[in-house]
Order: C-alpha cells, then sequence, then structure tokens
C-alpha cells in the first residue's frame, strides 16, 4: 500500500460543458505533490473536476491523463489507480454490511469472493475495526460511513485518492480523526475542503471559481486571499440586503 512512485494528474485544455453551461473551461493542469488541497464557491466546478481525474465524466474536451492512464476510456487501471470518497456516504455505500462494501470493488478488479473476503477483512484488522465486518451499515453514524468509503477506497490500493468534502456531515471529533487517518496515509490526498483550516499542512492548494484557476500554490499564499476574498463577498451580501 505504499505510494513509493511520484503521482502525476496532467490535464491538457480540458473543458467540461453540459447543454450551454461550461463547467470546467481550458484548463490545464499538473500535479505531481502528495497533498493537494482544491478551494472554491459552491457552484465553481470543483465536484465537476474531480470527477473528470477519476474518469466519471468525459471531457467535452481536452484530455486527462493519471499516471499515463485515460480515466475515462480505460475504467479498468483508472479505479486501481484512483480512489474517491464522496461528501455523502450514503451515495457511495450500496451493501448491507460492512465487509460486503469492503469486498465488491475488490470483486471488480477480479478476486473472488473468498480473496474479496480475506483482503477485506484485513483492511478492517489494520485499521482495529473488524469488529465492524458484518455490521449492518444503517447502523453506524454519519462519521463511521465516511470510513468504511474511505477503507473501501483504500482496499483497492489505489496510488491517489481524491476526496470530495468529506468533512460535511461528520461532526468535529469525527472530523479530528478522520483528517488524522488521512494525514498517515502513504497516497497522493486531493481534496476540496469548505474549510481553508484543513488544508493549511498541505503542499499545494488551488483555488478554482467558475471553472478557472484563480490562484495556485501555497496553503499560505492561496488560503490568504481565498479567505479575503470570501469575506469581501459575504459583505457586499450584506450591503445588498440592506440596500433592498
Amino acid at each position: 500500500m505504499h505510494n513509493l512512485v511520484k503521482n502525476r494528474i496532467f490535464l491538457n485544455e480540458v473543458s467540461y460543458r453540459v447543454n450551454d453551461k461550461t463547467i470546467i473551461n481550458n484548463l490545464n493542469l499538473e500535479i505531481t505533490e502528495k497533498r493537494i488541497g482544491i478551494v472554491g464557491r459552491n457552484g465553481s466546478g470543483k465536484s465537476s473536476l474531480v470527477r473528470l481525474m477519476g474518469g466519471l465524466i468525459k471531457p467535452s474536451s481536452g484530455n486527462i491523463l493519471v499516471n499515463d492512464i485515460d480515466v475515462y476510456s480505460d475504467r479498468k487501471n483508472a479505479i486501481r489507480t484512483v480512489g474517491m470518497v464522496f461528501q455523502n456516504p450514503d451515495h457511495q455505500i450500496i451493501f448491507p454490511t460492512v465487509l460486503q462494501e469492503l469486498s465488491f470493488g475488490l470483486n471488480n478488479i477480479g478476486h473472488t469472493q473468498n480473496e474479496a473476503n480475506e483482503f477485506a477483512m484485513r483492511i478492517l484488522e489494520d485499521f482495529g475495526k473488524s469488529h465492524w465486518a458484518e455490521r449492518p451499515v444503517s447502523n453506524l453514524s454519519e462519521g463511521q460511513k465516511h470510513l468504511v468509503c474511505l477503507l473501501s477506497v483504500l482496499a483497492m490500493q489505489p496510488s491517489i485518492i481524491i476526496l470530495d468534502e468529506p468533512f460535511t456531515g461528520p461532526d468535529i471529533p469525527t472530523v479530528r480523526i478522520l483528517e488524522r487517518f488521512l494525514a498517515a496515509l502513504d497516497q497522493t490526498i486531493l481534496l476540496i475542503s469548505h474549510d481553508p483550516q484543513t488544508l493549511m499542512d498541505y503542499d499545494r492548494v488551488i483555488w478554482l471559481e467558475k471553472g478557472e484557476i484563480v490562484m495556485d500554490g501555497s496553503p499560505s499564499q492561496v488560503l490568504n486571499e481565498f479567505k479575503l476574498e470570501m469575506h469581501r463577498i459575504g459583505d457586499e451580501d450584506v450591503e445588498f440586503e440592506f440596500a433592498n
């Protein structure tokens, strides 16, 4: 599970449009860092960007390579390379028990049911959760469901893990546990977060607005400007409300 090779995500003139609306606009991007954050307002294109990187949606133009794999057309290799955890675990979990959920992805990449179950149990044991194996997922807390989604992704042994605002639902103690869990992983982590503080220790932060990159650099530089802009927009909204 150790990530010994530097990973590379490469976007060349990538656009993504839905009907007549441009969501991602002619983006050129190369990512090789180990911890990357993405920030932006709602509707800025963050979720569409990471879904493109994960190969879940097809770019309208341009091409995307992750470790030289075309993640949209080569799904077999893509799911071995990129794992994704979404904001709402209920949109991701499809099986009634934890063991079944972890085994599913392993079945998809060619393991027999016995092999998948054995490997899933090892993952649970590695993280001190073997007692969860037969637990109904419906009985887990929001934070525990997030952890199940993350363990399901880890079971596939991807080299890159993309997380789309995974800390929105859980309470603060659970968020802190998940943050420590992520910090200890060897994989490349690409995290969308609405909380700039979560990304302060990351290697790089990308600020997206209207499907374009506003700023790209160190967390201290990007997050400071991002917070100033969000405060400015908030002040303008308040002034508008009072004016009306």
